[in-house]
């Protein structure tokens, strides 16, 4: 008997009859012995309805108590969920009980719409399981020290699962999506990408930072703090699969780094659309200008990527970074009315149309040439380089919108990601 954790996205809990195979899922693994806890997701598009709602109400600027009611009416799409999935294992004959965030309690920090998990409190959770009840616990969501109810982000429902995984010490956290597992790029722009059988927990971080979609990032951090081992497979299997053929699908994400990985320089490219570039042009080249304008974008809650900046003449320079597209009118507004003034900066700007692409592989440790190889690449196809980030296991560029694809599509062959490799390709 293993205790298990499993999560289910969105479009697993679309509908009543989705609900019902979930439940006919978790209702085997509980036959078979394994003590459950699940963390669903809201019912797809509940989240974006909600959200719309309060879009056509939100006051001209909003503020942090504009948040906090966002927060407050966002949670309540995994409220349902987890009623309906515990109403569904019941029919199933399964003993099983709901929680929202703050019944169990999930205590987070107050950042509204973006919260961090600080403590879960496990008693409760053991308490059900010992007897022998399938617990349900909405994902996405928390409290905070204030009782006020948080929500974690998009994506939230992830970083639930492997917290609550972490907390309760669980054997492996399954995450059900609509994919079956990672795969070398996405499917839908190189649709000779391959899935992984395997990759290691520094890869998927770069992955999910980079901007894979497959996991949230914070899910990844969480895992490989707390070691939690994870499974990404497919919900649309049928639910009455063997459950041994199941439990060995889709990608594992691990802590070993096996000979069979070292083989790959690099495991998978990534991109991010969702980013956009902020410049300051024309701030006194002196010690503390970095810390003065990233420290003003930290304080107003926004999370920087790339940075640069550029050669000094007549002691002036540029300064640009990377922000969530989202927040990029908000970075502007800060760094117009706080940073502009103060240091005497000639403007700011900020461009949309830009995307991120990223080579990713824990073989690039042990091979030289690896961004060079990158670089010359996207220089045959025509494609300028504006920003350049690396870490051991990773590359990073920001170049225009428009070439994105192509320049997936290029470094995929490129790395021969598209070549079959027994080490690498999914069963």
């Amino acid at each position: 008997m293993a205790l298990i954790v499993h999560k289910y996205g969105g479009t697993s809990m679309g509908s009543t009859e989705r609900i019902r195979n979930v439940a006919k899922r978790v209702a085997k693994w509980v036959r078979a012995g394994h003590q459950m806890v699940v963390v669903p997701s809201a019912m797809a598009g509940e989240t974006n309805r909600l959200l719309g709602l309060a879009k056509e109400l939100a006051p001209a600027r909003p503020g942090n108590a504009y948040y906090r009611e966002l927060d407050q009416l966002a949670a309540t799409g995994e409220q349902v969920s987890v009623g309906l999935l515990a109403i569904a294992l019941q029919a199933e004959g399964i003993e099983a009980i709901s929680y929202c965030g703050w019944q169990v309690p999930i205590r987070t920090n107050s950042a509204y719409t973006k919260a961090r998990i600080e403590s879960i409190d496990d008693q409760r959770i053991r308490a059900d399981l010992a007897a022998g009840r399938v617990v349900i616990i909405t994902g996405f969501q928390g409290v905070d020290a204030g009782g006020n109810i948080t929500t974690l982000g998009r994506g939230g429902s992830d970083t639930s699962a492997v917290a609550v995984a972490a907390a309760i010490h669980a054997d492996e956290c399954l995450i059900y999506t609509d994919v079956d597992g990672v795969y070398t790029t996405d499917p839908r722009v190189v649709p000779e990408a391959r899935r992984l059988q395997r990759i290691s927990f520094e890869e998927m971080l770069e992955m999910a930072s980079m901007g894979s979609k497959v996991l949230q990032i914070r899910s990844v951090e969480f895992a490989g703090k707390y070691r939690v081992p994870i499974r990404v497979l497919s919900s649309f299997t049928p639910w009455d699969i063997d459950i041994h053929e199941e439990a060995r699908s889709g990608t594992l994400i691990t802590f070993e780094e096996d000979e069979s990985m070292e083989q790959a320089v690099v495991s998978g490219i990534a991109f991010n659309r969702d980013e956009a570039k902020v410049s300051v042009l024309g701030v006194p080249d002196k010690p503390g200008i970095a810390a003065q304008i990233l420290g003003a974008v930290a304080d107003a809650n926004i999370e920087v990527d790339v940075i640069i900046q550029n050669v000094s003449k007549d002691g002036k320079t540029d300064f640009s970074f990377t922000v969530h597209r989202n927040d990029l009118a908000r970075t502007l507004d800060v760094l117009r009315q706080q940073v502009v003034p103060a240091l005497g900066a000639a403007d700011v700007v900020g461009d949309a149309r830009i995307c991120k692409v990223s080579i990713v592989g824990i073989g690039m440790r042990s091979h030289v040439g690896v961004a060079s190889r990158m670089f010359r690449c996207l220089a045959q196809e025509g494609i300028n380089i504006q920003m350049i980030s690396t870490s051991e296991i990773k590359t990073s560029v920001v170049i225009d919108e428009k070439y994105m694809e192509l320049a997936v599509r290029a470094l995929h062959r490129e790395f021969d990601l598209d070549q079959p490799a027994d080490t690498l390709q999914g069963a």
